[in-house]
């Protein structure tokens, strides 16, 4: 289990993300040799004597943990290694989220939502949908939130108030280095007034360079600094994103998510999973159409959507061979499994519990 996942467990099963009176049966799916790791984080789970957590299963089988998925969130995929090309990297990881999405199609619930996290999120999200058919396409999305948390605390930092005074940024396109931070549609609380993004900053050449590279490379940031990846926040991530599909956005608000670009107003190409700006409400999605973009925007929403439609190309022509299954996940809320680590039920019956 890595650390993202590790991250993330506690608040799901405590109620952060799908309510404080939804029971939760949590479902850790990976590879054997890390069985005796879950092992450990069950235990650890059990002794937070949480009350909405029913049970954990750990497993490696994949009939095990896909079956009845009510939310599956798809955290590993195969990291770039040294000297591997790109296309290396791309065919191994539509091996993996072609897998997946079959084992979504065979055993999940038609009614999942799927969220990828595993990189390239984008194009593995679209594999995997591509290979669960009978689950519709709008049920699958990609974390691109952790770039928008971070174009919203660097707007609010650069004004001096707090994250939540920020609303309506947006990320476009790929969760990648060429991903788009957009600004020019938020709004800042300051003293109790809303007054739009370039006002309450009053420095548009920080908001056009500076700001765009800080979110667009603020991974690797973290790295060189770390030396590991985000995790603390690719989990707080997760769980807002998660959320939102659940409860929905605000009226007035938008948030970012990477979804099926089909029927989309702005131009970009139908068949690709690309950032736009969302609202939700019962548990549905719709890209928040009709905003003006400017020259400098379409340039940057067209730049990082025609790397997707690389990425695409090259995935797909991978997608037709066969491939076994290896990768790490974490799911939650509610499967059977072989291998059940009974929790106390105070609530008596499970039958509506929600699986993960």
């Amino acid at each position: 289990m890595g650390f993202i996942a590790y991250s993330l467990l506690y608040s799901i099963a405590k109620g952060d993300v799908f309510g404080k009176d939804q029971p939760i049966i949590l479902v850790l799916l990976d590879i054997p040799p890390m069985l005796p790791v879950l092992d450990g984080v069950v235990m650890e789970l059990q002794d937070c004597a949480l009350p909405l957590l029913r049970e954990v299963i750990p497993t490696d089988k994949v009939e095990v943990g896909f079956k009845d998925l009510d939310a599956a969130i798809l955290v590993g995929s195969m990291p770039r290694k040294e000297g591997m090309e790109r296309k290396d990297l791309l065919k191994a990881n539509v091996a993996i989220f072609k897998a997946q999405g079959a084992a979504l199609e065979k055993y999940a619930k038609k009614t999942v939502r799927v969220l990828v996290v595993g990189n390239p999120a984008n194009t593995n999200c679209l594999i995997a949908s591509k290979s669960a058919p009978s689950i519709p396409k709008e049920n699958f999305s990609c974390l691109t939130r952790l770039d928008h948390n971070r174009a919203r605390s660097q707007v609010a930092m650069r004004c001096g108030v707090p994250a939540d005074a920020v609303k309506n940024v947006i990320i476009w396109g790929n969760h990648s280095s060429t991903q788009y931070p957009d600004v020019h549609h938020a709004m800042v609380n300051v003293h109790g007034k809303e007054v739009e993004a370039y006002s309450a900053v009053k420095d548009d050449s920080w908001l056009k360079g500076d700001f765009i590279s800080t979110v667009q490379l603020r991974g690797a940031a973290v790295i060189k600094a770390r030396k590991l990846s985000s995790a603390m926040s690719a989990a707080k991530a997760i769980c807002d994103h998660m959320r939102d599909w659940w409860f929905g956005t605000l009226d007035g608000e938008f948030m970012s998510m990477g979804v099926y670009a089909g029927g989309n107003s702005y131009g970009i190409p139908e068949d690709l999973i690309y950032s736009f700006p969302v609202h939700i409400k019962n548990k549905s999605w719709n890209i928040h159409d009709g905003l003006p973009v400017n020259d400098f925007s379409r340039a940057k929403m067209d730049a990082t959507a025609a790397e997707l439609v690389e990425e695409r190309d090259t995935a797909l022509s991978f997608l037709s061979q066969d491939s076994g299954f290896e990768s790490r996940l974490c799911r939650s809320r509610r499967t059977h499994g072989s291998r059940p680590s009974p929790l106390p039920s105070p609530y008596g019956s499970c039958s509506d519990e929600t699986r993960l």
